[in-house]
Parts: structure tokens; sequence; C-alpha cells
């Protein structure tokens, strides 16, 4: 199963942006997380069509599991 940790922030614009990061450590705690995403925020690295990034709305781990039915 893959599982993906969406961090979602508000751009300056007021929109919505997510960054997935694929694969996510197993023992992360929500403290880690908004503090990781504090510094995202912080760094001012991310720009989207809306501006950087200005706030943070939620994080979630997304799990994901495959079944190919028949493969050409």
């Amino acid at each position: 199963m893959e599982t993906t940790l969406q961090l979602v922030f508000l751009n300056a614009g007021g929109s919505r942006v997510t960054i997935s990061i694929p694969s996510p450590l197993a023992d992360l705690t929500a403290s880690t997380v908004e503090a990781a995403m504090t510094e995202i925020i912080n760094a001012d690295v991310f720009v989207s069509a809306g501006g950087g990034l200005a706030g943070k709305v939620r994080a979630q781990l997304v799990s994901r599991q495959t079944e190919e039915i028949v493969v050409f």
C-alpha cells in the first residue's frame, strides 16, 4: 500500500496549495508535521500562481492500494 503525506497550505491569494510527500516516515506526530509546515512557510521557497505560502490548512496521510486487473 502506498502512503503519501499531503501538506495543505493557503497562499497569499487565499487559494489552497498541496505539497505531496511520498513514503513519509511511519512515526510522524502532529507536532512534528506542524513544525515542518511552519518552517516551509518561513523559508518562503515555494511560490504558486497566487503567491507564496501564507498559512496552514491541514496535513493528512493518504493511503492507496492498487490492484491490477489486466496489463497490456
